[in-house]
């Protein structure tokens, strides 16, 4: 990545006026993207179109100044974490009810966009304990995993790697549809508390075999 346009376009939301801010820094020789959120929300995505077939690991390291006081992944009022992976996966209609089609069917035509379907948010939680699956407060289609969780870290760079397509079979029950995003954010909208977090090393790639 030589720029924040490098592949990437900003993640913004319609009834979120306040941004998220990112800039691309070098640390300790690395390039790595710093974001900072306060009060606000908004992030980076990177569109895809991967079939994930047998393992698919993503990997990235990151760190975070503070986690929210007020975070608290099952409430829609402590929705909010210093650094997330969000990783969307495309729309399946057929597995749709007729409202839920007809809702993305005008969010299309109204904004030229397609709505993605299941979502995998890879977070770091205030209290949610490492390992959880939940879902998310405000859409069932989009499953919560805490991958890091608590303060006792922070200031310090973690490594996480994960298998995509285990975690959507626990989270969903069934094998993946195609990979059509993934997205950095920090965001702040629903607690109003302030933090950076820092991302680096971001990969996708088929799990070694022996």
């Amino acid at each position: 990545m030589t720029s924040l346009t490098d592949g990437w376009e900003p993640l913004e939301f319609p009834k979120i006026e306040q941004h998220s801010r990112y800039e691309l820094i070098r640390e300790d020789g690395s390039q790595v993207v710093k974001a900072h959120t306060s009060g606000g929300a908004s992030g980076l995505i990177a569109r895809l179109n991967v079939k994930p077939e047998g393992s698919l690991m993503l990997s990235w390291r990151w760190k975070v100044s503070n986690v929210f006081e007020k975070g608290d992944a099952r409430e829609k009022a402590g929705d909010d974490y210093p650094a997330r992976i969000y990783v969307a996966f495309e729309f399946q209609p057929d597995k749709a009810g007729f409202f839920e089609r007809a809702k993305r069917k005008t969010v299309e035509v109204l904004f030229g966009e397609e709505l993605p379907g299941n979502a995998l948010n890879y977070i770091w939680a205030n209290t949610l304990p490492e390992g959880e699956f939940i879902t998310n407060p405000y859409a069932e289609e989009t499953v919560m995993i805490a991958v890091s969780s608590g303060g006792e870290k922070a200031g310090e760079w973690v490594s996480i790697e994960r298998d995509i397509v285990a975690d959507y079979r626990k989270a969903f029950g069934e094998s993946p549809p195609p990979i059509r995003g993934i997205a950095i954010m920090s965001d702040s909208d629903n607690t109003g508390e302030r933090a950076s977090a820092w991302y680096g090393d971001i990969t996708l790639a088929p799990a070694n075999v022996d």
